[in-house]
């Protein structure tokens, strides 16, 4: 059976997404859109929308313009909403990257995305020439001022107004993140501003979802490199006059003194740190009495833990699910009129379909019945960038995504998250590609055969673990040091275990499944 949501379909204007996201900056115009939490840094509406306009006139004295790729490699601060909707203005395509990549990941994704200019800041800098020094890049830029790169005022110093661009929303590409899928490699995931305009208005248009609004203030320590930093804190939020309060880093102190400071009344965060909210001593040193609603997505959360935090700070603890490839939202826990469902990722979110079928089958499936969850709606991506079978393989011919996400629904249309089909390692809510880190496994001269699984932890959530097969000898603290010095920190090999092979079909494939369950089982005896 097909499930669809409780709330009623919605109108998805046909706007370019900049239009959609600034509607209210003229009502809004003195009001703190954006505040940088550690010095008090403050852009107002009215600054963001007259900001926005004059990079956008910079980048096209430059002559970039409709179709190029822009990358920003940089921490959470106000001047990313900036240059984000300013490369947008001008019909460009943002592609967002993890500023702790190393300048190894960080040129292969300049140059699969074919970018042309590089933000960054100047911590990060060193990093981001050697990658330019590696790929077609023209420009860099920095926030504030650090030699050997162009200020971003010098953007912000063009005069005049950008020129009109005819944007296609359902066509013409803005945003580039990059998202292993279901398994394999990082891929660029193709979003238009048909994508994310829908999936903000199907947000706005969930019954029983009260979310941000002019009232809020909200806490942005989640990267903005990652969609759900990007869409459902930055870009959601200024949709709807609320205040953002971004911090470059997380630490646990910091984030509880900053959402003190400045009244923050709305967490959108990641199941870790909503650990460190249940165990964390220093919690009852500040007041977080403003906190209304803590808001969970990029990993699963259990039911007990949502409890726990929720009786700590006094506010529901609810869950949405989705993923890159969905702009990202496609379910969203309905808290209002007694439907808060702790555990629950919650109802599908409006102008969506969501079907459960049988893993290798597809055999659609009803309730209470595990399986893969397969996805449609408006906010599905275009397409993997330059990976046509990849596509092919993700999304099928009656437009379905295959999220490689094995849950359930009950009857009342609650949905459970209960397993990956998918090959990926979420740590921290961050995904890792177990067939990147056994690519660099395998360069190590005294490697034979790797593999890299998931492995459970409590704080993580998952960890990578490899399973190697040896040739030489090899301490497993200098295997995991080797790959450390080439992965940014979330993709580090925590764990190492030496086995005399490494389970595969006959055609080769790892079967991954086998040491999972192995794992899975040594943990539970443990």
């Amino acid at each position: 059976m097909i499930f669809s949501s409780p709330s009623p379909n919605i109108e998805v204007p046909e706007i370019p997404f900049t239009d959609y996201v600034m509607r209210r900056a003229g009502e809004f115009a003195d009001k703190p859109a954006m505040i940088d939490g550690p010095s008090g840094r403050t852009l107002t509406y009215g600054e963001l929308a007259r900001d926005i306009k004059r990079v956008a006139a910079g980048l096209a004295q430059r002559d970039f313009g409709k179709g190029d790729v822009f990358a920003i490699y940089s921490s959470n601060l106000p001047e990313y909403a900036v240059i984000f909707q300013a490369v947008a203005t001008v019909g460009g395509i943002n592609t967002t990257i993890n500023p702790l990549y190393t300048a190894g990941e960080l040129a292969k994704q300049l140059n699969d995305s074919g970018a042309r200019f590089l933000i960054t800041v100047p911590p990060f800098l060193e990093k981001a020439r050697e990658a330019a020094a590696k790929s077609g890049i023209e420009e860099i830029f920095v926030f504030g001022e650090a030699q050997g790169a162009t200020p971003f005022a010098d953007l912000l110093a063009a005069g005049g107004d950008p020129p009109a661009v005819k944007i296609d929303p359902r066509e013409d590409l803005i945003a580039l993140p990059y998202s292993s899928g279901t398994t394999g490699l990082p891929k660029g995931v193709m979003l238009t501003h048909h994508n994310l305009v829908a999936n903000l208005c199907q947000v706005e248009g969930m019954q029983g979802f009260t979310g941000m609004d002019e009232h809020s203030s909200v806490l942005a320590v989640l990267p903005f490199f990652h969609i759900y930093g990007l869409v459902v804190i930055m870009c959601y939020g200024l949709a709807n006059g609320s205040t953002i309060v971004t911090m470059p880093r997380f630490d646990m102190e910091e984030f509880l003194g900053t959402a003190q400071k400045y009244g923050i009344t709305i967490l959108p965060i990641v199941p870790p740190i909503v650990l460190g909210l249940v165990k964390h001593p220093a919690v009852d040193k500040f007041d977080l009495s403003k906190v209304s609603l803590i808001f969970c997505g990029a990993a699963p959360l259990g039911e007990s833990l949502a409890r726990e935090a929720g009786e700590r700070l006094s506010c529901p603890v609810v869950q949405g699910y989705g993923m890159t490839e969905a702009s990202p939202v496609t379910h969203l826990s309905a808290y209002a009129d007694g439907q808060y469902s702790p555990g629950s990722i919650g109802k599908v979110i409006p102008n969506t379909e969501v079907k459960i079928v049988e893993i290798g089958t597809g055999k659609e499936l009803g309730p209470n019945q595990e399986g893969e969850l397969w996805i449609r709606g408006p906010q599905i991506m275009k397409g993997y960038l330059n990976r046509p079978q990849d596509t092919a393989e993700a999304i099928d011919a009656d437009g379905w995504y295959h999220s490689g996400d094995v849950g359930l629904a009950r009857e009342d249309g609650q949905f459970f998250i209960v397993d990956r089909v998918k090959e990926l390692i979420k740590y921290k809510g961050m995904q890792v590609a177990p067939a990147e880190l056994e690519a660099i496994l395998l360069t190590h001269p005294a490697v034979m055969d790797a593999a890299v699984i998931p492995s459970p932890d409590e704080e993580a959530g998952e960890v990578p673990k490899a399973f190697v097969v040896l040739k030489g000898e090899a301490t497993p603290e200098e295997i995991m040091s080797f790959v450390a010095e080439q992965v940014a920190p979330h993709k580090r090999i925590r764990r190492l275990e030496f086995v005399g092979e490494i389970p595969k079909s006959p055609s080769g494939k790892i079967l991954r499944r086998l040491l999972i369950d192995k794992e899975r089982a040594a943990g539970a005896a443990g």
